[in-house]
């Protein structure tokens, strides 16, 4: 309400105002009160006019809240409307043109007008008289207010204690109000004008209540997260502060600043090290994270070795290939016998590699039998490329972490097998043997098989991630070389990754060539008898490999000649450098005892119902002996000898196909319901699988039931089909060997294996007889007495009607499993 003149001195409802004309000056950020007695600075020259003003009057001034602090030049809209009346008791003029004022605060005042003047504000106020009756309602708010004050001092430690013993001799409601709120340090400047403009005692008190329990529960709330904040860093600290005494002990003591100087060698290093952008900035970011820890701390230890990983790995170094290919030809010719097929691939790639200056790096993946060389052809392959090695074993892995790597949550965190074989081989295109990666398996942590196959896909692995790393490492120009024994137990989709080699094996003469060549030599330096005089027969050797060893390898082969180091050793070191030593075949038996293994020689005599037939296993080629016999009974039929069920299931094909041609065989009709037949394969001990045995049956059973006998000198291998097609089959060389090294003279095969002969060594396919057939009635022409009079029919024409010969049927596994007959 606003009054236009000194004459209007009543307000509706007849109340009288009492009004008075004293300068005005806007506070920033203070609320003055009653009571109150305030230092300010005054700096605006609107400010010290009024100043001036009100001490040359004596008048008193007008202090009232700008309500934005941030406004230099206020307007009458920008300032409150209640202040507080106050008097001015010190002022002192400063050096820098400002003016310090010390002023109380008397009554409260509401502005009515603003007087025109420019030099300072001038207003017209209204003096707010303080009714201080007391009441029971008035005096339950004061002891309320004391107990709350109390409270509420205790809670904030900025209020001095003495001010709580003033405050308690306080009894008049509005004073005691205004002495409370001005040292309510966390209220807003709103809330205390609030306060500020409240007329009656007892409702300011209220108010005043209302906001002190606020503050109470504010105040309450923080003292908890102060009390668990403190008890959470507590044990931080202290290690903290013991591991500072420490180092400023040691700085005292002379000793060198080892974090700084640790750091600063890892900033050097980085500096260094040529490495992608992505990978350089994680490490800057690792390294300045690690400047602020404790060096002591267990989180500084995990970013500590990632930094040195980072720091190790060869991101961009290189090695200069070998692409001298003559010299790369001679050096695997050194390192191993014969595996022509490796070695040409090999050679192929350098000249590849030669012709185009950069290359992706190949996947090959030998497979086969153990200690055939393969691991040890990992190394030559680095050798002759002029390129580091690096070998991992596969063999047993389950985790895919041990592929990918750990994530960095935990202390014990680290890179997969990839990147720590990258780190060994100190450079980015090493030949890194994958070994036994047929041995992979998996469980709930993963399948590393699946992991593996971005790392050999050229197509994805310059970009690999490995979960510790957290970016990307480039293994594209990294030349793998994956091992296997079984190729059955590889997953398609990584198969399919991979270019691949088989190793089938070597053959006795192999053997003889690697024993002379390679092992004797070898034996000779680790048992120290190179100085000894010594002479190995072929024969000796021969002994060795046919009697005491069974395998595709040369592994056994050299520990049996170890063993007869071992011997001689210990007679040089009983009589002295000076011996002779000359070993034949019958002296092998001095040194390493009874034959382990006797050959299948087969019999000199044709038998009726027996046949020889041709097996693979993981040791080689075997001569396996199917015999069939029969006796009066109801057309039961017994197969023994511990077959698998494909086999067996040959059995059943074979007797089907024998069924079929009974009239031709001149055989009873019915004879199967009258005899009962018995088809045996002895070693009944070794497990035995596979199809390629189907032929052996047919004509085993042929020869049972026409009683004519087969010839002995005649062994046969191949898959049967009911209408007696002839189906090839793997592991021909291991077969055609163990049938030269039987003494058998003819060997019947497949005309689809007609393509692998050229494979088997010349030396052995000169001494064989090999007739290739396509159908079982030329096999029984070809391995039975007087066959072409007992057979002297044609085979039954192929027809294309269903359940014919002119349906395909199921293609035999490409890969042929341990014991397959």
């Amino acid at each position: 309400m606003f009054f236009k003149n000194d004459d209007d001195r009543f307000a509706s409802g007849g109340r009288e105002k009492k009004l008075k004309t004293i300068p005005l000056l806007p506070l920033r950020d203070v609320i003055m009160f009653p009571h109150m007695v305030q230092p300010l600075f005054v700096g605006r020259e609107k400010s010290i006019n009024a100043l001036e003003e009100a001490m040359s009057k004596d008048k008193g001034i007008l202090l009232v809240a700008q309500k934005s602090a941030k406004t230099n030049d206020p307007a009458a809209d920008d300032i409150y409307r209640v202040g507080t009346i106050g008097a001015i008791i010190q002022l002192l003029r400063l050096p820098d043109g400002t003016v310090k004022v010390l002023v109380e605060g008397k009554k409260r005042g509401e502005i009515i007008r603003y007087l025109p003047r420019t030099d300072f504000f001038q207003v017209e106020v209204e003096e707010i008289e303080e009714d201080d009756d007391a009441n029971v309602e008035t005096e339950a708010f004061i002891r309320s207010i004391h107990a709350t004050f109390e409270t509420y001092v205790k809670l904030n430690k900025k209020i001095p204690p003495d001010m709580l013993v003033h405050v308690s001799s306080i009894e008049e409601p509005s004073r005691l109000a205004d002495t409370i709120v001005a040292h309510l340090t966390h209220l807003k400047l709103e809330d205390k004008q609030e306060i500020l403009e409240v007329r009656d005692p007892s409702k300011r008190l209220e108010k005043l209540y209302a906001m002190m329990q606020g503050e109470i529960e504010i105040l309450q709330v923080e003292k908890k997260i102060r009390a668990r904040v403190k008890k959470q860093m507590e044990k931080t600290q202290k290690e903290y502060y013991l591991n500072e005494q420490m180092r400023a002990i040691q700085k005292e003591l002379g000793d060198k600043d080892d974090f700084r100087a640790e750091v600063q060698e890892l900033e050097d290093k980085l500096r260094e090290k040529d490495m992608p952008d992505e990978a350089r900035e994680k490490v800057e970011r690792e390294i300045k994270k690690f400047k602020m820890m404790s060096p002591m701390s267990a989180e500084a230890t995990v970013v500590r070795n990632y930094i040195d990983w980072m720091l190790a790995l060869p991101w961009n170094e290189v090695t200069d290939d070998k692409i001298d290919i003559g010299e790369c030809e001679k050096i695997l010719d050194e390192d191993h016998f014969g595996l022509a097929k490796v070695k040409d691939r090999i050679i192929e790639y350098l000249a590849v590699q030669k012709l185009v200056g950069k290359l992706k790096g190949p996947i090959l993946c030998l497979v086969g039998p153990p200690g055939v060389g393969k691991t040890s052809l990992g190394k030559s392959i680095g050798r002759a490329t002029g390129r580091k090695f690096v070998r991992i074993s596969l063999g047993g892995v389950r985790d895919e972490a041990e592929i990918r790597g750990h994530r960095r949550t935990y202390i014990g965190a680290l890179p997969g097998k990839i990147i720590q074989g990258m780190r060994r081989a100190e450079s980015n295109n090493p030949v890194f043997l994958l070994d036994e990666i047929d041995k992979l398996s998996s469980d709930f942590r993963g399948d590393p098989s699946s992991a593996l196959m971005e790392v050999l896909d050229p197509e994805q692995n310059y970009m690999f991630q490995d979960h510790y790393l957290d970016c990307d490492y480039d293994l594209s120009k990294v030349m793998f070389v994956c091992t296997a024994n079984q190729l059955s137990s590889i997953p398609a989709p990584l198969q399919d990754r991979m270019e691949i080699i088989r190793i089938e094996g070597y053959t006795e003469v192999d053997k003889l060539q690697i024993a002379k060549g390679w092992l004797v030599p070898k034996l000779a330096e680790d048992h120290g008898l190179k100085e000894v005089e010594m002479a190995y027969t072929d024969e000796a050797i021969l002994e060795v490999i046919r009697h005491y060893t069974r395998e595709s390898g040369v592994r056994s082969l050299e520990r049996e000649l170890g063993s007869i180091y071992r011997k001689i050793a210990r007679r040089v070191a009983k009589e002295g450098t000076e011996l002779s030593i000359n070993i034949d075949g019958g002296g092998v038996h001095e040194y390493l005892g009874v034959k382990k293994f006797e050959l299948n020689e087969c019999d000199n005599i044709d038998q009726v119902g027996i046949v020889n037939g041709l097996t693979w296993t993981g040791y080689g080629g075997e001569i396996q002996t199917i015999e069939v016999s029969i006796v009066p009974g109801k057309g039961k039929v017994n197969i023994t000898g511990n077959l698998g069920d494909v086999l067996q299931e040959s059995a059943q094909a074979a007797l089907s196909y024998i069924r079929s041609r009974a009239n031709d065989l001149e055989l009873p009709e019915e004879f199967y319901q009258k005899f009962d037949i018995h088809i045996h394969l002895p070693e009944g001990a070794q497990p035995k699988e596979g199809p390629s045995a189907g032929i052996s049956l047919a004509t085993a059973i042929a020869s049972a039931f026409t009683k004519t006998p087969v010839l002995c000198s005649v062994a046969m291998t191949g898959e049967i089909t009911l209408r007696g097609r002839v189906l090839p089959i793997g592991g021909l060389k291991e077969k055609l060997l163990a049938a030269h090294r039987a003494g058998i003279r003819t060997v019947l095969i497949p005309k689809a294996n007609e393509k692998d002969v050229p494979d088997v060594p010349e030396k052995i396919t000169k001494d064989l007889e090999i007739i290739f057939v396509e159908h079982m009635d030329e096999v029984l022409k070809a391995a039975l007495v007087n066959g072409e009079d007992i057979l002297k029919t044609s085979p039954p024409p192929r027809s294309d009607g269903e359940g014919s010969e002119g349906i395909k049927g199921p293609e035999r596994p490409s890969e042929p499993v341990p014991s397959q007959i």
